[in-house]
């Protein structure tokens, strides 16, 4: 399958979006950004023309052709399975494509989602949670994850460079997102060496740096 005409719904500090920008770039598949700014004049996902393409209102929404695909997870699964690219990013055997998955779900379903922008939005909206607190919150959360993430890293000392094996996976492409928010809220990493070190392996990779917050069309200037 050609992949003319990808286009990706994203916005620069989404970690949800930077999951899949790297998931494109590991796959080698070109793509334009076509941004949607989360806090800018109420939230430009909020406009009616956004809520056409995506009920939820949330980033990333990739479009392939006429395909509309929403949700991360389902969107690197689908670019995955579709496209050879340059890399598969879950593994040849059921059982490790069991691990990588589970890894992934740790980020994508447990951390992220409580600690993402509309549930910040809402502790300082219906609770008055000053940012102090909203900083605790997103702690103590990632904290959490990032426990269990390191103990399970260390139930499989052959890994290699990456969370599973010597090329980066779904896992990988997750953990690094959510380690860009770790240090962002100010979280201590040296609890989490193995965290650490596959974080600092897989930003030296190209694919990995092209999809940093920072290095995006709609990055505010440094």
């Amino acid at each position: 399958m050609s992949a003319d005409g990808l286009r990706l719904y994203s916005y620069w500090r989404s970690s949800a979006a930077y999951r899949v920008r790297i998931a494109l770039n590991l796959k080698g598949l070109p793509y334009e950004i076509l941004p949607v700014h989360l806090t800018a004049g109420g939230g430009q996902q909020h406009a009616p023309e956004y809520h056409q393409v995506n009920p939820q209102e949330l980033v990333p929404t990739l479009l392939d052709g006429g395909r509309v695909i929403r949700q991360s997870m389902a969107i690197i699964e689908y670019l995955d399975e579709s496209y050879d690219g340059e890399l598969k990013l879950l593994p040849p055997t059921a059982r490790d494509r069991a691990r990588v998955r589970a890894l992934a779900q740790l980020v994508a379903c447990d951390i992220h989602p409580i600690n993402n922008l509309r549930v910040l939005q809402y502790l300082e909206r219906e609770f008055n949670a000053p940012e102090v607190e909203r900083e605790r919150w997103s702690r103590h959360w990632i904290a959490e994850g990032f426990r269990a993430f390191e103990s399970l890293l260390a139930e499989n000392p052959s890994t290699g460079q990456f969370c599973e094996g010597d090329d980066p996976s779904l896992a990988d492409v997750c953990l690094v997102p959510q380690v860009y928010n770790a240090r962002r809220w100010g979280l201590d990493l040296n609890p989490y060496p193995t965290i650490v070190r596959i974080d600092e392996e897989c930003r030296r990779l190209p694919a990995f740096d092209r999809a940093r917050p920072e290095n995006q069309p709609d990055a505010p200037p440094a």
